[in-house]
């Protein structure tokens, strides 16, 4: 290891230690103020006084949007006099089912039969598939309307396995029909026809529709978060883990995750906190690690309401479900005039081959970040290794081949130059010896012996630097593509977890492949030419290992098996390096003369 990838390893190594310093510091400093801003926010809206409502229109939204109104729980209303009806619409694939009831014409369940609650192939007895429950927030419950309450009773009609039909008319004269169809890819359509069948002049007020209800998921590592599209030209999808107002909430103190901190006490905090946005919005989406609800509709409208529900077994926050409701501007409907709106609901895994045919930037809530081109080229490309071998663990290998195989020549190059350096460390050395009182003629000199020898002194860090993309972009991919949910791989049950060998045994679960991942660092250091002080090598072969098996010790397992096969195949390409260039020296292949331990280690 020479001087200059000591010092990059350094830098690395203490930018890394300083960052984990300055985020426990961080996290402590935002516990204390959170627990307290939250406590007067939520004072202060209860406190604040509502603005006046303007007469809304249905043309065109009011120039000053009006404060959304809060919508009661339905649980408060009187129930309906008529008994509650239930169909199952299921997709024409069988890969989603979805639980409707005549009261409110709404979505209590969503199944996704595809996608197991635990480890393992879904079994409706031993290992249920996943469901999302709606109860607490019905997805496409109507609030607003008048005369319809929202578990108002409606005539339920199911002409086929994937259609409902819901009617209902008020004593307002309004009638309602709505009609909901499952399709293919996890997608639902949702048509709502309001006539005005009174004798008079109808005024409708502001009214919403909800968007249902999504959970955070059993995995420590799970999150919970919300994105959405401004309805603006050019605009861009707002990731509300990030914003000022919410990020708290959503990213800091969602329970678990990668890189999340502590979250601070609950006491003192409401049990949910409702923020508004009243920004036209192009799509919404709610989204936990793996899954997302996604609301878009024909019409424009004014906003929406997020609430956030916090875990109350816990002391502390822990963000435990999401729910959104979206609202719309009120107007009038003559006698005989109708309104009609059409709503797309995607309920379904974070799949980017599925996200990506509905256009709209609907992808982006795959959150891939500044390398989202590679991740973009990275999941296909894991997919396709998959369809050859349908193993996750073996795609992830034949990745880390394929990116060896394209980035060979520049690693060859890279210890070509290792090599080079070693040779002339004797000559640098002499330099420095003997212009020590001269920096500067050190300097000169030192580089013109670079340029004789055609030797650059940081082509060392060039493989490592070009790892940095593929390592950000899988860490990225594994934290939230479904595909490697619960993908088994050896004695792996799921790769996108720490392996947790023998928890609830040990005091620390036991993870084998970052043990694997820093032995084989340590090998490749070993390996690796060096001209420069011994002492200072075995150092950084320790020290280096060390601080990585730490580290990754609790990231997924895929990620240190990409990195260990990466390593290993490093090993290898060194080795061959070195007996081609060795053959190239001496003319031939070395003889298999006995030599020492000391030799061996040199050669």
């Amino acid at each position: 290891m020479n001087k200059q990838e000591k010092l990059f390893a350094c830098l690395l190594g203490l930018a890394l230690l300083g960052w984990m310093v300055y985020s426990t510091n961080q996290a402590k400093e935002r516990a204390k103020r959170i627990a307290q801003n939250q406590v007067e926010a939520v004072a202060t809206q209860e406190t604040a006084a509502p603005a006046p409502e303007k007469e809304p229109v249905l043309s065109a939204p009011a120039a000053t949007p009006a404060p959304l109104p809060a919508v009661p729980a339905a649980a408060t209303l009187p129930p309906p006099d008529k008994p509650e009806k239930s169909v199952q619409l299921k997709s024409a694939e069988g890969d989603l089912l979805l639980d409707l009831s005549s009261h409110g014409a709404v979505i209590r369940r969503a199944t996704l039969t595809a996608f197991a609650e635990n480890p393992g192939k879904p079994d409706p007895e031993k290992n249920p598939p996943v469901a999302l429950n709606f109860s607490d927030a019905p997805a496409l419950e109507l609030a607003g309307m008048p005369g319809l309450p929202q578990n108002m009773a409606y005539e339920l009609a199911q002409p086929d396995a994937h259609t409902a039909t819901f009617t209902a008319k008020t004593g307002e004269g309004l009638e309602v029909t709505r009609q909901i169809t499952v399709g293919s890819n996890y997608v639902v359509h949702v048509k709502d026809v309001f006539k005005n069948a009174g004798d008079q002049v109808l005024s409708i007020g502001t009214n919403s529709v909800c968007m249902g209800t999504m959970p955070r998921g059993s995995s420590k590592n799970d999150t919970l978060s919300m994105d959405s599209l401004p309805n603006l030209p050019k605009a861009k999808v707002r990731f509300w883990d990030r914003e000022k107002s919410t990020k708290k909430l959503m990213a800091g103190m969602a329970g678990g995750g990668f890189g999340c901190s502590g979250s601070p006490s609950a006491v003192g905090l409401p049990d949910t906190i409702t923020i508004p946005v009243t920004e036209s919005q192009n799509w919404i989406a709610l989204k936990s690690r793996f899954f997302a609800s996604i609301f878009t509709s024909s019409a424009t409208n004014d906003g929406f309401t997020v609430t956030l529900a916090r875990d109350l077994t816990k002391q502390t926050y822990f963000l435990n479900t999401l729910s959104a409701r979206v609202y719309y501007t009120g107007g009038t409907l003559a006698q005989g005039e109708t309104l009609t709106r059409d709503y797309t609901l995607f309920i379904g895994p974070k799949k980017l081959s599925l996200l990506s045919k509905m256009g709209n930037q609907l992808d982006e809530i795959m959150q891939f970040g500044m390398f989202a081109w590679f991740c973009k080229l990275l999941v296909p490309t894991l997919n396709f290794f998959y369809r050859i071998v349908p193993n996750y663990g073996i795609a992830i290998i034949l990745l880390t081949f394929l990116v060896r195989i394209i980035f060979w020549p520049l690693t060859r190059k890279s210890t070509e130059g290792m090599k080079r350096m070693q040779e002339i460390q004797p000559k640098l050395k002499e330099i420095q010896a003997k212009f020590k009182d001269n920096p500067q003629k050190m300097q000169q000199e030192t580089f013109a012996v670079y340029r004789e020898n055609k030797v650059n002194p940081f082509s060392s860090c060039l493989p490592m630097l070009i790892q940095i993309p593929v390592f950000i972009a899988l860490f990225t991919v594994l934290r939230s593509a479904v595909e490697l949910r619960y993908a088994p791989f050896l004695w792996i049950i799921d790769l996108s977890e720490p392996e947790n060998l023998l928890a609830g045994v040990l005091p620390i679960p036991l993870n084998i492949l970052p043990i694997l991942m820093a032995a084989t660092m340590a090998l490749q250091s070993y390996l690796t030419p060096s001209g420069g002080d011994p002492q200072q090598q075995k150092i950084m072969m320790v020290m280096m290992p060390i601080m990585m098996l730490l580290m990754f010790y609790s990231f997924p397992s895929a990620l240190s098996l990409y990195w260990t096969v990466s390593q290993v195949l490093s090993i290898i390409q060194m080795v061959m390096i070195h007996r081609q260039s060795q053959k190239k020296e001496t003319g031939a292949t070395p003889d298999n003369t006995r030599l020492t331990r000391q030799q061996r280690r040199h050669a």
